[in-house]
């Protein structure tokens, strides 16, 4: 008679018992370790692709685990048949976990809006995870007359198994695939250890209680999934590269994925552009109204030392070497990746501002660095002038640098008299995020006056003056900045007029404990 699975197990030697057993718990690992690294890309797939906020990210991970307990009930009517659902479970969760990230970003390219793929992706490969565990603890029950103890035992390995390859998943997404691989070719990656794992438990298992002609469809499904694979992962940076260049209207001139973000660079004719996660930065033809609009009026009249945190891309340095009688930049960027490209593609841009001898470029959080400034980098009295060129508050990570805290540890760092500027994003088209900046500093102990200009590529843009004491400083240039292409006492006192449908608000401060400008920036823009 020919062996199925639904026919009793032969009788095992004990070792060769112990062998497979080994072998299944070695697979739980690794398909754990698969199914986490799954999880973990969708989570950056939703923060890359539509700004991850604590919604979002909630969102997925509760629908996750819900998934997972519809997967362990939808799979009962499949335990008889334990060995050959397992591989079918294994092989859909590596083809549609390997395939995620890559069709998140082509619905993303093409249509718009992958939010929709983001939720089936997680649906089903929650649901498919959620099976894996009553299939295992059938395998591990094969031939066994199993009491209550014999059963926690076998649970317990199971379970050890499952949760240290979810830490091998957990280390391995950040610090290895994600870096070095990027996200599609990342996600492949691992769809293709799921399929080896699989591939692993038919060979030692299913040709032992399976006909012959399920063990042959069952290698041959595997061997599709693995060639389907296989041939993304060699072809992921092409399939990447097409899809990225129609979410820019120029061409891409480059690319950078560091640990923090993607960082595009486009050149159109001299219009050159640069985007941080799909988000646009600058643009060439018209950065110089944003530049010396934030720069000029925190020199205030005899600036010698200069604080910058965050303008990665050399702009603000640039403008503030332009400044007579300015002897020291400390510029703070958390991202080195900016920083080279500033003093490469960006180098004409910015002229070469960061390789000046008199700029010093930390690579550091802006918040961290605060909290203990080095004393050779912080100047005796503190900054004359500090310049926050940071982006949008739009993600938990930014929303720390739009606090009352950070503002705080700013205040120490700056010298009595000394003058601060805040990029705060559009009073227009985010008026409760700008005017939540504008009070949040004010909560901090500053003095405040914001202001807005015309940036034909941003639109109408905001920024904040303050400076320690109970007096609004009054935004002047210098007496004696250069020559400017935009900027003139004329503008600036006219830039501090808000009209009626901006009118000033007085709103709550964003805090750590209370990250409001977060939640400000997530219902979108008006």
């Amino acid at each position: 008679m020919t062996a199925t699975e639904s026919a009793p197990d032969p009788a095992p030697q004990a070792g060769s018992t112990t062998r497979w057993r080994a072998v299944l718990l070695a697979a739980v690992a690794a398909c754990a370790a698969c199914g986490l690294v799954y999880e973990l890309a969708l989570l950056t797939l939703s923060a890359s692709l539509h700004g991850g906020g604590i919604v979002a990210m909630s969102l997925i991970v509760a629908g996750y685990v819900a998934a997972l307990g519809a997967g362990a009930l939808l799979v009962k009517p499949f335990l008889g048949r334990a060995a050959i659902t397992f591989i079918a479970v294994e092989t859909l969760l590596a083809v549609i976990g390997g395939l995620s990230a890559a069709a998140l970003y082509v619905a993303f390219a093409f249509i718009g809006g992958s939010v929709w793929v983001l939720v089936v992706g997680t649906l089903l490969i929650g649901s498919l995870v959620g099976a894996e565990v009553p299939l295992l603890m059938t395998l591990l029950q094969r031939g066994r007359i199993s009491g209550a103890a014999d059963t926690g035992r076998v649970l317990a390995n199971l379970n050890a198994a499952d949760y240290f390859g979810a830490l091998i998943g957990g280390l391995i997404w950040p610090f290895i695939l994600l870096p070095q691989l990027g996200m599609i070719r990342g996600a492949a990656a691992t769809g293709i250890i799921n399929v080896v794992a699989a591939a692993v438990v038919a060979v030692f298992l299913l040709r032992r209680i399976v006909s012959a002609r399920e063990f042959a469809t069952a290698l041959t499904v595997l061997a599709a999934a693995l060639a389907l694979l296989v041939t993304l992962l060699v072809r992921a940076d092409g399939i990447e590269t097409s899809t990225r260049q129609r979410l820019y209207a120029d061409p891409i001139v480059a690319l950078e994925r560091s640990p923090y973000q993607e960082i595009v660079v486009t050149r159109r004719g001299g219009d050159i552009r640069l985007y941080l996660d799909g988000g646009l930065q600058f643009s060439s033809r018209d950065e110089y109204r944003y530049t010396e609009s934030i720069v000029y009026p925190a020199l205030g009249d005899g600036a010698g030392s200069v604080l910058i945190l965050g303008g990665g891309d050399g702009l603000a340095a640039r403008e503030v070497l332009r400044q007579p009688g300015v002897e020291t930049i400390v510029q703070v960027e958390l991202d080195p990746a900016v920083v080279q490209l500033a003093r490469t593609t960006l180098r004409e841009v910015n002229a070469g501002a960061l390789d000046d001898p008199r700029v010093k470029v930390v690579i550091d959080d802006a918040m961290r660095w605060l909290r203990e400034p080095p004393p050779d980098l912080t100047p005796r009295g503190g900054f004359d002038a500090v310049i926050v060129d940071l982006p949008d508050p739009d993600t938990p990570v930014l929303g720390r640098l739009y606090s009352v805290e950070f503002y705080a540890l700013i205040r120490r760092v700056l010298a009595d008299g000394g003058l601060m500027t805040v990029q705060a994003g559009s009073p227009f088209a985010t008026p409760t995020a700008f005017w939540r900046t504008v009070s949040t500093i004010g909560a901090a102990g500053y003095a405040v006056t914001p202001y807005h200009v015309h940036v034909p590529t941003f639109g109408d843009w905001g920024m904040v003056l303050a400076r320690r004491g109970p007096a609004p400083p009054a935004p002047t240039i210098p007496v004696d900045a250069p020559l400017l292409r935009f900027l003139d006492q004329q503008v600036l006192d006219a830039a501090t007029v808000f009209g009626g449908d901006i009118r000033p608000q007085w709103l709550e401060p964003s805090t750590l404990d209370h990250p409001r400008i977060v939640d400000d920036m997530r219902k979108g823009y008006r």
